[in-house]
């Protein structure tokens, strides 16, 4: 042995070490079936217990923050679709609440509830996306193919009020960019007389499946205390048993008119997140169904509202009615301004926070009175529960890291800054 080189001995040392490992380096994504989205996580198993895990994320690399200080205001609701792009009107709506809140800008009760409306019904189509995966990855793919029929019939909806489905850049700084037609209310009625039904089969299929439950009972399981360390917000804290629900805590386009619980679980696991995110649906399809009641009846005792669809506040952030363009010169004036984003906004520091699909979605503005915000942070909460994710999958088996991912509902959008 004297007789060999150091760094041969070092090769030998490193070849008897490797021998006697009796653990396995598992690359896990970044582009896997199991990850639902672009990021990686560097599992080191034995057998299939996971003993330790190693998130990487960044391989989006779209610095979205940084983009939008250099865009006018309105050019930026279309960055906010591709955060949790599952459920993109809430983004949206979030963004316009944040420079409505630096503007001054007092929205009508009308155009609230529409905004209510939308967010909810997005919040549903996020909420089936994530449970319906939880299904496919425990064997179940039967239950992802049937709900997202109805998935398709919310991005319809959305497609009938802006012209999108999937990043729908909807509605404006004030409001909405044109009022919802006849057509869009019609096929919201049809959503709500329809939907019941499917998804009380959708939970008859796998609330009480005994597979499932074994399947998902106890895997990935988080305390409320260690939930609340690693700042969780969302479905997830409230599978462990926190009620913070920013609609309730600090309600926003009016929420405090509308009654709905708060859906709670006790540990935290793929099983309670998974039951968690059903019952939001059913509160979700009650708001939507209460907002409706509210615009008609608005629209009943105040036939002029009908026509309501922003802020006339907001008219400096609002562009004109194409015909008005086309025949008045202030509104050809106000259309080129707006387009080429030369139009200030006060000094100022706003935050504002909404309940996104994953939880709370916040938007830290600094306004120094220019064109463009001066600083700008999105609080994305899928960034920051993501980083539990090696404590909750420890000790556990490969298939639950999987199904565990899933229940988290990591959606990579938010990931990248």
């Amino acid at each position: 042995m004297s007789d060999i080189q150091p760094q041969q001995q070092h090769h030998i040392k490193l070849a008897e070490e490797s021998l006697q490992k009796q653990s396995t380096t598992l690359n896990l994504g970044p582009t896997h079936p199991a990850t639902h989205g672009v990021f990686q996580n560097i599992l080191e198993i034995d057998g299939e217990i996971v003993l330790e895990t190693t998130p990487t994320i960044g391989y989006i690399h779209r610095a979205f923050e940084k983009i939008a200080e250099r865009r006018p205001y309105y050019q930026i609701t279309t960055l906010t679709d591709r955060l949790n792009y599952c459920s993109s009107p809430i983004n949206n709506m979030g963004w316009h609440l944040t420079v409505e809140k630096l503007l001054g800008i007092k929205t009508p009760k009308r155009v609230d509830y529409l905004r209510v409306l939308i967010m909810e019904l997005a919040r549903i189509a996020d909420h089936l996306v994530c449970n319906s995966v939880i299904a496919v990855d425990t064997g179940a793919l039967t239950t992802f193919t049937y709900v997202f029929q109805w998935r398709e019939h919310i991005y319809e909806i959305f497609e009938e009020v802006c012209g999108s489905r999937l990043t729908t850049n909807i509605g404006r700084v004030g409001g909405f960019e044109r009022n919802f037609s006849e057509a869009a209310f019609t096929k919201i009625r049809n959503f709500i007389e329809g939907f019941p039904k499917v998804m009380k089969e959708f939970e008859a299929l796998l609330n009480r499946n005994r597979i499932f439950m074994e399947r998902c009972i106890g895997a990935g399981p988080i305390s409320a205390e260690r939930a609340l360390n690693y700042g969780f917000t969302g479905p997830n804290l409230r599978a462990a048993g926190v009620d913070y629900d920013v609609r309730v805590a600090e309600p926003y386009c009016s929420y405090e008119d509308f009654e709905f619980k708060i859906p709670i679980g006790t540990t935290g696991d793929v099983y309670d997140r998974f039951m968690v995110r059903n019952g939001e649906i059913w509160e979700s399809f009650s708001i939507v169904k209460q907002a409706l009641e509210k615009v008609e009846q608005i629209e009943r005792e105040f036939p002029e509202q009908k026509d309501v669809f922003y802020a006339p506040e907001a008219d400096h952030f609002h562009l004109p009615a194409k015909e008005e363009v086309y025949t008045k010169m202030e509104a050809l004036i106000y259309h080129f301004k707006i387009i080429m984003g030369e139009i200030n906004a006060p000094a100022g520091e706003v935050y504002q926070a909404v309940e996104g699909g994953n939880g709370e979605l916040g938007f830290y503005l600094i306004s120094d009175g220019g064109r463009t915000p001066y600083r700008l942070h999105f609080r994305r909460p899928c960034f920051i529960y993501y980083q539990a994710y090696p404590e909750i999958v420890k000790n556990g088996l490969l298939s639950d890291a999987v199904v565990a991912l899933s229940s988290l509902n990591v959606i990579a959008g938010e990931l990248d800054a």
